[in-house]
């Protein structure tokens, strides 16, 4: 079963050019356009690891952290903060709310799956190893 990460980001250029290089990388990927339905969608999937936008329609990213964070199932999925907010304290600002770590955007294609496999590698199916 290959490793699942929940893209929750509701600009359709940056979800398809994450999902694009995830799943080029071996990762399966499911996603979510507004904060509500990204924490129902994590509640649904249990995914391995979860990239989050912070400016989100319904529910802000921040918003959407703190209750993932609250959810027993949830608790120990990582969640990747990918935003535009790049000003000084922001990265600070998404760790509090329960954010893992922080990618800036707009990112890096070079770069960007190794910043993910720092939390989670992608997993093959065994017909692919």
């Amino acid at each position: 079963m290959k490793t699942t990460v929940l893209i929750i980001e509701d600009n359709h250029q940056n979800l398809y050019l994450m999902s694009y290089l995830l799943e080029k990388a071996g990762y399966a990927v499911i996603s979510a356009d507004d904060g509500r339905r990204g924490i129902q969608t994590a509640q649904e999937q249990n995914p391995d690891a979860i990239l989050l936008d912070i400016q989100l329609p319904v529910m802000d990213g921040y918003e959407v952290a703190k209750a993932l964070r609250k959810i027993p199932d949830l608790m120990a999925i990582p969640i990747i903060a990918v935003t535009s907010y790049a000003m000084p304290g922001d990265r600070e600002k998404c760790i509090a709310a329960g954010a893992s770590d922080y990618i800036e955007k707009p990112i890096n294609p070079d770069i960007f799956v190794e910043q993910i496999s720092k939390h989670v590698l992608p997993q093959f199916p065994d017909s692919q190893v």
